[in-house]
């Protein structure tokens, strides 16, 4: 997608900078039913032995609540002993617990088009929000705030977000910035491209096979749906639980972006991934919903 400037007075909303690596699915799976389908572990218990027994780095799983079953996803740093354990720990659980082998690696890097700039990085922003106390501010991915605290619109430029909460790894991958100019123009909406504009006009939860759309500064609108929800992610930088998991493609430049419904609801934030647009992929997203409630605003 080419870059989009707004000659009126009002801050633009950026879609998309930090980037995930382009990996393509393989199409081998390993079904744990099929070793033990006398057995079926319920997910609860399934993410805990996970958690416990096959938590390095590669490794993803989510969670279908409309089936209680379980999708295991390891990158192709996952080898020898390290797949050998994952496997067999999926195979101990039985019925329910599927394992899904991906080319390339889950992981974060800064890449893109229209961004905003902290230190020698950039990153996107996701959603203008408002915080509790009547601010405007920006909703986006936590782990772009590692750059520094002060975020412009151009390299260099002068600082117009600061950061003022941020959560990656661990709990989520979200962070809040204030606008420096509490008279900001921040419109809650997002620009597809083209002249094109979606009205955000609420935050909703994620539901296994909703159509989503993702917006990105690489590869501009894309869409794909849900898959599952409370994915954990072992990132080589960390652990982040509390994901949802799409099939919604996305390339470098387009993590950080906002995924949110044709009819104006916003779903999540890009987080990380692997996958690309010519071969599709697997990417997680930040809940927008969970994320506002843990700094405290609202979209609108």
């Amino acid at each position: 997608m080419g870059k989009h400037r707004d000659d009126s007075s009002r801050v633009k909303m950026i879609a998309g900078a930090v980037g995930l690596v382009a990996v393509a699915i393989t199409a081998s799976t390993f079904t744990a039913s099929q070793a033990a389908p006398e057995q079926r572990t319920a997910p609860e218990q399934a993410t805990q032995t996970l958690r416990e027994k096959a938590s390095v780095a590669g490794t993803a799983w989510a969670v279908n609540p409309a089936t209680n079953e379980v999708l295991v996803t390891a990158d192709s740093t996952v080898t020898g002993a390290k797949w050998d354990n994952l496997v067999s720990t999926v195979k101990s659980m039985g019925a329910g617990v599927k394992l899904q082998r991906t080319e390339g690696t889950f992981r974060l890097f800064a890449e893109g088009g229209d961004a905003i700039f902290a230190g020698g990085s950039r990153c996107s922003l996701g959603f203008n929000v408002q915080t509790n106390d009547g601010r405007p501010a920006i909703l986006t991915a936590g782990h772009c705030t590692a750059a520094g605290r002060q975020f412009s619109l151009n390299p260099g430029g002068r600082a117009v977000a600061t950061v003022a909460r941020s959560t990656f790894p661990g709990n989520g991958d979200f962070a809040l910035l204030t606008y420096n100019d509490r008279n900001a123009n921040a419109p809650s909406e997002v620009d597809t491209g083209n002249g094109r504009k979606v009205r955000i006009q609420r935050a909703a939860e994620a539901r296994v096979g909703t159509q989503v759309q993702r917006m990105g500064s690489t590869t501009g609108l894309r869409a794909g749906r849900v898959t599952g929800l409370n994915a954990t992610v072992n990132y080589p930088e960390g652990r982040v639980t509390g994901l949802i998991q799409t099939t919604v493609c996305a390339e470098g430049g387009d993590s950080g972006g906002p995924m949110f419904t044709a009819n104006g609801n916003a779903i999540g934030l890009t987080s990380g991934g692997s996958g690309d647009c010519r071969r599709g992929g697997v990417t997680f997203f930040q809940p927008v919903t969970r994320a506002l409630a843990a700094v405290g605003a609202s979209i609108g």
